[in-house]
């Protein structure tokens, strides 16, 4: 008998902020590359992969003609992830209640999935990005809906572009002060202590509101510097998304 051929997809992720490129083989995520500046760098990286299918991620819908465009001229298949995946397909892991499926971003759709499949359900699944997002999963394994709110770079952003006198800060290190003693410090304590306290109140409301007690999980590229200190018990996942798009892929894929 001879061996079975591995699944095997290039696995594209592209976000507002930053495109995640990697390689999804049975499963298992590995050679993940993350690139800001648009289409350029991330295309880049395609030709050092396999020539393997690509599962294609994306909330920028300016981006997808040129993603299109560099896997024809590569003479791959491109299968985007869209809410049409999850119509009549029982081996996907969840399935959806939602009055208009087609407006659910790529994105929360692969992290539900791919949340369900490595961690079971109910969960409760966080995207620290851009936005930040919430997918909910109940214990039937149907995505219900979720959460969108503003995540770290648009709240920095915001105050630097509609104030006067306040500065660009930098995201993604660095602890919370005790008090600020200056305008970098005020923001910091602002973001850090302020976010933290706007994912624990979405936590808390969404298990009251469907008394269930959800496994937390969370991944995005703020996501461990958001959590850490917040006494919440969510697992990081920082592939999840990459991992739930090839899942559906695999799953859809003659």
């Amino acid at each position: 008998m001879s061996a079975r051929t591995p699944q095997t997809f290039v696995v594209v992720d592209v976000g507002n902020t930053s495109t995640a490129v990697g390689l999804w083989e049975d499963g298992a995520v590995t050679n993940v590359s993350h690139c800001d500046g648009g289409f350029e760098p991330a295309a880049g990286i395609l030709e050092t992969l396999p020539a393997a299918p690509l599962a294609y991620v994306s909330v920028v819908p300016k981006a997808d003609a040129k993603w299109q465009a560099e896997a024809s001229r590569l003479g791959r298949r491109l299968h985007k992830i869209t809410h049409k995946d999850f119509m009549d397909r029982p081996s996907l892991p969840i399935t959806l209640d939602y009055p208009e499926p087609e407006t659910i971003g790529a994105d929360r759709l692969a992290d539900a999935a791919g949340a369900a499949e490595r961690y079971g359900a109910p969960v409760l699944v966080m995207d620290f990005g851009t936005a930040l997002t919430a997918a909910i999963v109940t214990g039937d394994r149907v995505w219900r809906g979720g959460v969108i709110a503003p995540g770290f770079p648009l709240m920095r952003d915001y105050l630097f572009e509609r104030t006067a006198k306040l500065p660009r800060m930098e995201l993604g290190s660095g602890d919370a002060p005790k008090i600020g003693r200056s305008t970098e410090e005020a923001m910091r304590f602002g973001a850090i202590v302020g976010y933290r306290g706007m994912v624990r109140e979405i936590v808390a409301q969404l298990k009251a509101n469907f008394s269930e007690d959800f496994r937390l999980v969370a991944t995005g590229g703020f996501a461990r510097w958001a959590l850490k200190d917040s006494r919440l018990p969510f697992t990081i996942d920082p592939t999840l998304t990459l991992f739930g798009a090839g899942l559906i892929a695999a799953k859809c894929e003659p």
